[in-house]
């Protein structure tokens, strides 16, 4: 049973803005209504200009939280797009290792690369909420399907089953404070897809967004990012991706398929689908270029025995489940499930 949460800016410090606030007093609330203590790290509400211009600081947040015992979660605010910036501060002299302690990590989209980091160090993590994304949804509650999972976690301490959600929610387009209260427009939705391979596949998941995954190889948003990435060794070797379960799951930037080909191209030179058991796709933000995506992950695997199960609800498109890493999944798109062992 988790009793309490603290809240991270690891990448955008937006938590912090006051436009913010009516959305972070909702979020602040649903939480304490679970029955959490709620604690926000030093630097989670600095706004954006101070996080973006202070890694080490987020840094220090991060580590202070794993090494807090009165802490039981960390939950990332929202992602971003540098929180490769951490880097120096977590790995130069070993400090994440030395800090890091057995606690639930979960967050989604740009901290791929803090599950990347945690993982480097040996620790399991959860992949696909967030606090401003999901906690703080400006709907009535939250989503049914992203409660759920939510409670199970804080519940129990970790996920056993995830099955398909029935209906998809179309992006919110504003945030103004006379949103709250408003519901999302619902759309029927169709399942766990069987895009090629076998129906049934098995191995530790990890991955994440596949915008971010881009940004390791290329530095066209950021030029120093893969040098660091290469620097600490983060993107995993060849052999650490054997057995594996690939995860992908595109941003609200919803990458034309073009980007998302070239991404696919930079993981198969990797060897990545070398080396992996499967491929789960995330269900792509309004069903943008899903069929692209489709085509793309037939053309460049090249490979019609990888087994790849498309339309996971996990990633940017709500509603969320939440994804173990680091244990072992069973995926069976026969009767939609993917099963955690305990």
């Amino acid at each position: 049973m988790i009793r309490s949460v603290a809240i991270v800016s690891l990448s955008s410090g937006i938590l912090g803005e006051a436009s913010i606030r009516p959305e972070l007093e909702l979020g602040y609330k649903r939480l304490e209504d679970l029955g959490l203590k709620v604690i926000f790290m030093p630097h989670a509400l600095s706004g954006l200009d101070y996080v973006k211009a202070h890694p080490e600081k987020r840094a220090e947040d991060l580590l202070a939280a794993f090494r807090d015992p009165g802490i039981d979660m960390i939950l990332c605010a929202i992602g971003g797009d540098d929180t490769y910036r951490l880097l120096p501060y977590l790995f130069e002299h070993g400090e994440l290792a030395r800090a890091v302690s057995h606690k639930i990590f979960l967050g989604f989209s740009d901290t791929t690369v803090n599950h990347l980091m945690l993982h480097k160090v040996g620790l399991p993590t959860f992949y696909g909420q967030s606090f401003l994304a999901d906690i703080c949804e400006m709907s009535p509650d939250m989503h049914p399907y992203t409660r759920r999972y939510f409670e199970e976690l804080i519940h129990t301490g970790t996920i056993r089953e995830i099955t398909p959600s029935e209906v998809w929610y179309e992006d919110r387009e504003s945030f103004s404070p006379d949103q709250i209260g408003t519901s999302l427009p619902a759309h029927p939705d169709h399942g766990f897809e069987l895009l090629q391979g076998a129906p049934v596949f098995s191995g530790p998941i990890l991955g994440g967004c596949i915008d971010t995954l881009y940004d390791f190889f290329n530095g066209d948003r950021y030029g120093d990012m893969p040098t660091l990435c290469r620097r600490y060794r983060l993107f995993p070797d060849k052999a650490d991706w054997q057995g594996r379960i690939l995860l992908l799951e595109s941003s609200e930037e919803t990458p034309a398929p073009e980007k998302y080909r070239q991404a696919l191209f930079y993981l198969k030179e990797a060897g990545v689908f070398e080396a992996v058991s499967g491929v789960l796709a995330g269900k792509p933000m309004n069903e943008v270029h899903a069929a692209a995506y489709k085509q793309a992950l037939i053309e460049v695997i090249d490979d019609p025995a990888l087994p790849v199960v498309c339309n996971v609800n996990v990633g940017h498109a709500m509603p969320r489940c939440i994804l173990p890493f680091g244990v072992n999944a069973r995926v069976d798109a026969e009767k939609q499930t993917i099963r955690f062992d305990p």
